[in-house]
């Protein structure tokens, strides 16, 4: 293996009993390539170079964490650290030497301290124990409001009027059944992790027609790297969309594929009406052929027979086919600018390495809350809580929001916090300026 500073071969894990062969940074910062990965948890070296595709959370989330630091992702991410240790054992290689710092790059030694001391204090508040109540009734009203909408359309007739009413209870519904997988997908409402994957793969297959795998291979990604390019999905959107860093290098290199000047327009046509529709149900379809995750793929075809055998008696093909369409449209608007109001008028670039808090921050800002926007949102008004304790139910955001802010404050951090129709207007104000951006370099670089 080598010491410190001596790169040495790779010889696999370290042998029990054996001393621990020590690294520096600098060796490590040489293995983050494809099929070369090495990681530091806890001052431990892992070489995850074969495991990675192994990853229950995908080969990507844990590869974009090569040559870093990856302790607070690790506590964040996992239920229960003792069990997962197992996994990471066989893959041990060594550990920092003792002169090294334990995160490369710019560190905040005591804001790190101070966020594992935090976690640590809302663990000892129960605040990662979910309400079974809570979520019953987040279930049970979403199950209510696909029944409702039925019921308008067989007893009213396939009128407007009720159709109208019918699309927007479904439009309603489905943005709810996303806020409730989401929970179930970061294992934030059962116990064990087995509960919250067999109940994602109701409400995210039957409820909405969507993969459970699909949706956690990306949004974890999210979580890892916020606003990083090339590691979070949400904002990889070139070349439809410019953000942040993106504008200057499309103006530097004149590229112009499309008037990104006026994509704070395009935006309204493109953006929320269609990304449901057209990329979600392409993206999703494409993910689970190409991984062959056919129970998820059953799953899906089982909310289509549901709702196409329920409302077909009513419209005929063409009538359920545009009644489908409606449902998606409204459900894509509710679904864009309450995901986006928190994280496209933020930083958005390339990989800085910051620590835990900090990446999080950065990308992340709050919407003044209410019992109303609360429930709207999925609880999305506390987002920088939620992306700082992803494992955390939402119902327990509130109660550990002024820990947050105390923390932030003691560290001379931004903790944003926005009117709802301020963080709506802002999405286009940063599209605007994005572009604006990219016209300035075009023209005059």
């Amino acid at each position: 293996m080598g010491g410190v500073g001596e790169p040495g071969p790779q010889e696999g894990p370290a042998q029990p009993g054996a001393p621990l062969p020590i690294f520096c940074w600098e060796q490590i910062r040489a293995h983050d390539q494809p099929g070369d990965k090495w990681l530091v948890i806890e001052r431990r070296v892992y070489d995850i170079s074969r495991w990675e595709q192994r990853h229950p959370g995908g080969s990507r989330l844990i590869g974009h964490h090569g040559a870093e630091d990856a302790t607070d992702a690790f506590r964040v991410f996992h239920q229960d650290l003792n069990f997962v240790r197992k996994f990471l054992q066989p893959l041990l290689i060594g550990e920092l030497a003792p002169e090294e710092p334990s995160q490369d790059g710019p560190l905040n030694a005591q804001l790190v301290e101070d966020f594992r001391a935090l976690h640590q204090a809302a663990e000892d508040m129960k605040l990662f124990d979910a309400s079974p109540t809570f979520f019953a009734f987040l279930l049970g009203h979403i199950l209510a409001m696909e029944v409702l909408a039925w019921l308008l359309i067989y007893l009213l007739g396939p009128g407007w009027v009720p159709s109208t009413l019918a699309a927007f209870i479904l439009a309603i519904s489905q943005a709810q059944s996303w806020c409730l997988q989401h929970d179930l997908g970061h294992a934030s409402v059962f116990k064990k992790s087995r509960w919250n994957h067999v109940a994602q793969k109701f409400v995210m297959g039957q409820l909405k027609g969507f993969s459970a795998h699909w949706w956690n291979f990306r949004h974890f990604q999210h979580h890892a790297k916020p606003n990083i390019f090339h590691k979070d999905p949400d904002v990889t959107v070139a070349p439809f969309f410019l953000l942040g860093e993106s504008s200057i290098e499309y103006g530097k290199k004149k590229r112009r594929y499309l008037p990104y000047n006026h994509q704070h327009l395009y935006f309204f046509l493109i953006g929320p009406p269609m990304l449901i529709l057209v990329n979600f149900e392409v993206e999703n379809l494409a993910y689970m052929l190409v991984c062959m995750q056919w129970a998820d793929l059953l799953w899906a075809a089982s909310f289509y027979a549901r709702f196409f055998l329920s409302y077909l008696p009513f419209y005929g093909v063409p009538g359920v086919l545009l009644f489908f369409v409606a449902v998606r449209v409204l459900e894509s608007h509710w679904f864009v600018w309450i995901t986006q109001i928190n994280h496209i008028p933020k930083e958005i670039g390339h990989e800085k390495h910051r620590d835990w808090v900090s990446s999080q921050l950065v990308a992340t800002c709050n919407v003044e809350p209410s019992p109303f926007i609360d429930w709207f949102s999925g609880h999305l008004d506390f987002q920088i809580e939620h992306h700082l304790f992803p494992r955390m139910p939402r119902h327990n955001y509130s109660r550990v929001a002024p820990l947050v802010k105390s923390l932030c404050a003691k560290h001379g951090l931004s903790y944003e916090v926005k009117p709802f129709l301020t963080a709506l207007v802002d999405i286009v104000r940063s599209l605007k300026k994005s572009g604006d951006i990219w016209l300035d370099t075009y023209l005059h670089q």
